[in-house]
């Protein structure tokens, strides 16, 4: 893969997948692999990215099966896509040959990396949650079909791409320009003016459901990198603080008045918190 200063998109293998990829070159500190959240996208990272390649940090965000660039295959039956997307990042890892990167998951994407950190401990160099990773769906609702009347995405059927970014932005006022475009990026635009999600209803529905299925206190103690939380709210959700007791030696980070895309709304310092350890 060419070192360019600036982001690129290019393909990386998880050993049966290609995914789609924006990937930044720098110095010789410890490479970083951002995770972005469900039915997001790599370029959410573009910002944070910038601040980590400026001090000295190798990038890359990735888009998961299903997401933005990355190849739409069915999903195997009978696989859980928590489990599947910690093991492409493995195998992404692998095909890139980092042997120690730092790993940042938002959302969906913490309680991926929170997997993958449990899992591979050989692997995971040091971890940071932002707003995620303590997410238990279990403890919130009873069945999908109940999850899935909060989660489900909104119907865009006649909606225009300059709407959409209006209303993104009269949500996120603090949002720069940059991460307007990267929130816009969640979707396809397609030739004909439609705009749809890149991840279709029934695979975000199965992802809904991993969540649903999934358990991170029983991954808490068995993490064994550096591990920093970053939490929206005042005070947070109560699995943050939960999380951060659990996790041995973790650290919270609380951003009083943040939204859920904390990496998007102040990207200085959530690179900051990333490139702190390593």
């Amino acid at each position: 893969m060419t070192a360019r200063p600036n982001p690129e998109w290019t393909s990386v293998s998880t050993g049966d997948v290609a995914l789609g990829a924006r990937y930044r070159a720098a110095g010789p500190r410890t490479p970083v692999l951002l995770v972005h959240g469900l039915a997001s996208n790599a370029r959410t990272w573009d910002e944070v990215g910038a601040g980590l390649v400026a001090a000295g940090h190798p990038v890359l965000a990735v888009d998961l099966r299903g997401h933005g660039r990355s190849a739409s295959v069915p999903d195997e039956p009978g696989t859980d896509p928590t489990f599947a997307a910690a093991a492409d990042l493995a195998g992404v890892c692998s095909w890139l040959g980092w042997s120690r990167p730092l790993v940042a998951g938002h959302s969906w994407g913490g309680n991926i990396a929170l997997q993958l950190a449990a899992d591979r401990p050989d692997l995971v160099a040091g971890l940071v949650l932002v707003d995620g990773g303590w997410l238990h769906l279990g403890d919130r609702f009873a069945d999908i079909d109940a999850a899935w009347r909060l989660f489900a995405p909104p119907d865009l059927t006649g909606w225009s791409l300059a709407s959409v970014r209006e209303v993104l932005a009269d949500a996120h006022p603090d949002w720069s320009d940059a991460a307007l475009e990267a929130g816009l990026a969640n979707l396809e635009h397609r030739p004909d003016g439609t705009i749809r999600p890149w991840l279709a209803p029934e695979r975000h529905r199965a992802r809904v459901a991993s969540l649903l299925a999934h358990r991170p206190r029983e991954l808490y103690g068995r993490i064994a990198c550096p591990t920093v939380l970053l939490a929206a709210g005042d005070p947070p959700e109560a699995g943050a603080g939960e999380a951060a007791a659990s996790i041995p030696g973790a650290m919270l980070s609380v951003f009083p008045g943040g939204d859920h895309d904390l990496q998007l709304q102040y990207p200085a310092r959530v690179a900051a918190a990333i490139s702190a350890l390593g």
